[in-house]
C-alpha cells in the first residue's frame, strides 16, 4: 500500500486545499486538485510496469530510452471520479477506458446502504494491467461493486485501485476482498488515509462529497 501524503511534497498543498471547507467552494480549483492527484498517483503507478528498450533518433544522435511495455486499462466510477481520473489519462494517454455509473441507495433505519448501477462501458480486461479510481474510499463498497461489474469483460493480471482519500476500515475491507483474488497482483495507492467513518459512512475528517464538490450539488 501506497500513502502519498507519507511523503513531504507538493502533493500535500493539493490534498489541504481539497479538504478545506473555504478553498473547496471554487469548484474549479476543486478538480484542477483532483486531477493533479492523479497524475501524481500515476507517476508512481508507473514505477511498478514492465518497460522496453528502444532507440530514438534525434537531431544529433541516437538515444536509448524505456518505454512502457503495456498501456493499462483506467477505469473510474462516476461522476465524482472524472476529474481524478482525468489526471491519470493525462500521464497514460494512450490507455484503454472503463466508466462505471454507481451511487448510493438509500440508508435503511441502521444507516446500512447499497451500491446502485446503472451504466458501465469497458474494453476487453483479460491480462491487463486495470486501475480503477475514485477519489473517496469509504466503505470500500463501491470499489468492489464496480469490480464484479467489469468482471464480464475478463480477468485482468494486476488490479490497482487508486483512491485520494481512504478510511482505515475501507482499506482493509477492499485488501481483504482483492487479495483473495490477486494475491500479490493487487496494489493500494492513497493520497491520504484518515481514521474514521461516521454514523452515514463517510470519512472523517475527509472532504465532504467530492463529485457535489466538482460538480455542485444534486437532488
Amino acid at each position: 500500500m501506497f500513502i502519498l501524503h507519507l511523503k513531504h511534497s507538493v502533493a500535500n498543498h493539493f490534498i489541504a486545499e481539497m479538504r478545506d471547507a473555504q478553498i473547496q467552494r471554487d469548484s474549479m480549483r476543486f478538480r484542477r486538485n483532483l486531477e493533479r492527484v492523479g497524475e501524481i498517483l500515476a507517476y508512481e503507478i508507473s514505477k511498478t510496469f514492465n518497460y522496453y528498450s528502444v532507440e530514438i533518433v534525434t537531431p544529433l544522435g541516437v538515444s536509448t530510452n524505456h518505454l512502457i511495455e503495456k498501456q493499462p486499462v483506467l477505469a473510474t466510477i462516476l461522476r465524482a471520479g472524472l476529474p481524478f481520473h482525468q489526471g491519470f489519462l493525462n500521464y497514460f494517454d494512450k490507455a484503454e477506458n472503463a466508466f462505471i455509473g454507481s451511487y448510493r441507495g438509500k440508508p435503511d433505519e441502521e444507516q446500512h446502504f447499497e451500491i446502485v448501477q446503472e451504466y458501465i462501458t469497458a474494453p476487453n480486461l483479460e491480462g491487463k494491467t486495470l486501475i480503477l479510481t475514485d477519489p473517496m474510499l469509504a466503505t470500500g463498497k463501491s470499489f468492489i461493486a464496480a469490480y464484479k461489474a467489469l468482471e464480464k469483460f475478463g480477468t485482468p493480471k494486476y488490479f490497482h485501485i487508486a483512491t485520494v482519500i481512504a478510511s482505515k476500515v475501507g482499506v482493509e475491507h477492499v485488501r481483504t476482498y482483492f487479495e483473495k483474488i490477486f494475491g500479490k497482483r493487487f496494489f493500494i495507492w492513497i493520497g491520504a488515509l484518515d481514521n474514521m467513518l461516521n454514523s452515514k459512512s463517510y470519512i472523517v475528517p475527509g472532504l465532504g462529497d467530492a463529485g457535489d464538490l466538482a460538480f455542485g450539488s444534486k437532488q
